[in-house]
Order: C-alpha cells, then structure tokens, then sequence
C-alpha cells in the first residue's frame, strides 16, 4: 500500500510506541495519593513539561485532551461560556475545519452570531478583514487555523494574534495541521496581550505526529477565562476533569520530540516530494489545478491538494485505492459522507470543481516510490473517472 494521507492520521511513530507499552505496564492513577499514583503523575507531569518545551507555553498551561476536536469544543465552547453578558457574536474565517464550524453552528442555533471572514484565493485568512471583523461590536471571541488542513496554506499567525490582542478579543488557534511541520511558540504568539485578550487557546493532536490516536492537548492561557465541558474530579485546573491518559501523554511527548527533531530534515525532503509529485501529476494530467499557496513558502511541505476538472473525488479515490494507493478528498472528520469540499467553495470554486479534488499528503514515512506509484497510474485513472463523469 501507498499512503498519501498523513493529514488524517500520521504513522505511529516506533519511539512513542515503545513509551506507550511502557508506562502502560504499570498501574496508577496520577490522582491517587499512594506511590503508584505519584509515580504515575511523575511521568504526567514530566510528559506536559516536554510539551510545553514544544509549544513555547508554561507546563500548567497544557490541558491533556483526548484529540483535536474536543480541544476545539473545549476552547471555543469554554470561551463562549465565559463571555462577557453582553457579547454575542464569533469571528469565524471560512475554510476552518469541521470540529470548528459545527461547533459553531451549535453556539449559532442558540443565539450567538457568526461574523464571517471571507478567504483569499489561496486559502488565506486576510489580515484587514479579519482585523475588521474582530473590531466590530460585541465581539465574544474569535478562531482561526494556523495552516489549512486542507489546502495546507499557511496564515499569519503572529499578525491575526495581534490583532485580537489590539481588539481586546480572545483568540482561539486550531493548530492541529501545523503542529510538527511548522515553529509554534504559544507565549511569542500570545506577546503583550491582556489578561483574557489575544491569543488565550491553541489546539493540537497527537495522531498528526506519531501518537496514538485518542490523545492531544489544549494550550490555555494562565489569564484565560474559560469555562470547562467536563465536570468531576477537578483535574487540570478544573478545566478537564477525568481520570488522565498517562501513557498516551507520554507516548505523545514522545512522538512530539521526535517531529521537532527532523522538522527541518523532513519539511525539506516532504516539500521536494510534493514538488515532485505536483510535476508529476500535471504532465500526466495537463488541466489539474494545484489549490493553495503556489508558493512552497507558504503551503505546509507535504500537502499537495489538486483539482483535477471534470472527475469526482470518489470515483478517482476509488480508482486510486485499486491501485493500493491511500489519498483523500479534503478533511477524513466528516463521517465517510462524500460532500463537495468547504475549503475549496470558500476558495471561489464551483460545486463541480469541490467535488473533483484530491488531497495528498505526505509523512514520515513516505518515500519516492509513493510518489511514483501515484503518477503511474493518475493520468489513466482521471481519463476514466472523467470519462465516467461525461458519460452520466
């Protein structure tokens, strides 16, 4: 099999593995008060310090979570409650992922208002519009991807930071697509903000980087208000209770070291990859289209997201698995329901054109041969999914 979709989920990496079986061969509650307890809070603690290293924040800042989605609902529903009596409305830019935009519109169907924020034609969060929206009145908070997990553009963190910083607006990050394959500091992006104001929220996944999946972590901020989903035990500043995943935040710390050991190496090689594959594909098939930043700089390295006109997603995904090769159509967190794309309609594209994309995406594990195996069977594959796309 070939896997080209490492923006769903990434290899378990074999260090983190091993961290995993581990800790996980010896019993202990991190709560509990006798020696098995401590020693396993030991290895939590240690595992949220080696974490916050990562993501430039304090070790009381990281809440341990079970993924990427509920560290989204957390932030944006924990910041919701928390708001201010009088303010109602969320800034919400286009193309963010699903985990955001249903969460979202659950708020919305009880009251809150969504002010929108149209993207450029690459995918990018306009810093002017975004600024605008979050000026407006009665602004309760604000979210925003760090890189799209879809099209892989990469926004300006630091200037839409800042400009909620300026606005007095919290800021929620989603930085699942970009933790491993870009430079996060939380307290750089946070700077001079206020107490409760700027960035105060930043999610990440560890299945994006070689952790089993089911773990992950929200980054809050000391001055954050934020109100928690879980009620129990008052673990994690009373903002997660539960009984703690002590392997899995081990095996994800693990895992995150090792990404950000090779992020230089493998961002090079990932990008020369999919620079190679992008090539490939357009000799092969002349009218795809590559969606997002054109420019390497400002796309994630080894996302490759094209538009291939006149051939639907499904029938070249499944000529594709045929031929043992794994890709996708955009985000896997859509329940296996074929929908035309979000991101690419909020790229300005028609309906057809958001059900005729693949997304490729390439990891630690994916070698020239991967791409090979893909251009030597694209070109035929688009003739016949085309083909089978006229002919209906």
């Amino acid at each position: 099999m070939h896997y080209l979709d490492h923006a769903s989920t990434t290899d378990l990496h074999p260090a983190a593995a091993q961290e995993w079986a581990r800790v996980a061969a010896e019993t202990g509650n991190a709560s509990s008060t006798h020696g098995a307890g401590q020693r396993a809070r030991r290895i939590l603690e240690e595992s949220r310090e080696r974490l916050a290293v990562l993501l430039g924040c304090d070790p009381i800042e990281v809440v341990f979570t079970s993924g990427g989605t509920e560290s989204v609902n957390l932030a944006i529903q924990g910041l919701w409650r928390s708001r201010p009596g009088d303010a109602d409305a969320i800034v919400l830019p286009d193309g963010e992922h699903h985990a955001t935009l249903d969460t979202v519109a659950a708020l919305a169907a009880d009251g809150a208002r969504v002010l929108p924020v149209p993207l450029d034609a690459v995918g990018r969060i306009p810093v002017p519009g975004f600024t605008a929206a979050v000026t407006g009145p009665r602004v309760a908070l604000a979210t925003a991807l760090v890189a799209n997990n879809e099209v892989g553009t990469i926004n300006d963190a630091s200037a839409l930071a800042a400009a909620a910083a300026t606005a007095g607006v919290p800021l929620h990050f989603d930085a699942v697509a970009a933790f491993g394959h870009l430079p996060l500091s939380f307290s750089a992006l946070r700077g001079d903000a206020g107490p409760g104001t700027g960035l105060v929220a930043l999610s990440v996944a560890g299945h994006k980087v070689g952790a089993p999946a089911g773990t992950g972590a929200l980054v809050v901020a000391r001055t954050a208000r934020l109100s928690p989903l879980l009620h129990g035990g008052g673990q994690q500043r009373g903002l997660r209770s539960g009984t703690q995943d002590v392997a899995g935040a081990a095996a994800f710390a693990v895992a995150a070291e090792a990404a950000e050991r090779q992020r230089g190496r493998e961002s090079a090689r990932l990008a020369a990859l999919r620079d190679e594959l992008v090539a490939g594909v357009r000799a092969q098939v002349p009218g795809a289209v590559l969606l997002g930043d054109p420019d390497p700089a400002g796309r994630l390295p080894g996302n490759a997201h094209l538009l291939f006109p006149g051939a639907p997603s499904e029938s070249l995904l499944f000529l594709l698995d045929q031929a043992g090769i794994s890709a996708s159509a955009g985000s896997a967190c859509q329940a296996g329901i074929a929908e035309p794309s979000h991101v690419v309609r909020a790229l300005g594209r028609s309906e057809a054109e958001a059900r005729s994309v693949i997304r490729f995406t390439l990891g630690r594990t994916s070698t020239a041969e991967d791409v090979g195996a893909v251009l030597a069977v694209i070109g035929d594959a688009y003739r016949r999914a085309s083909g089978s796309s006229a002919g209906r």
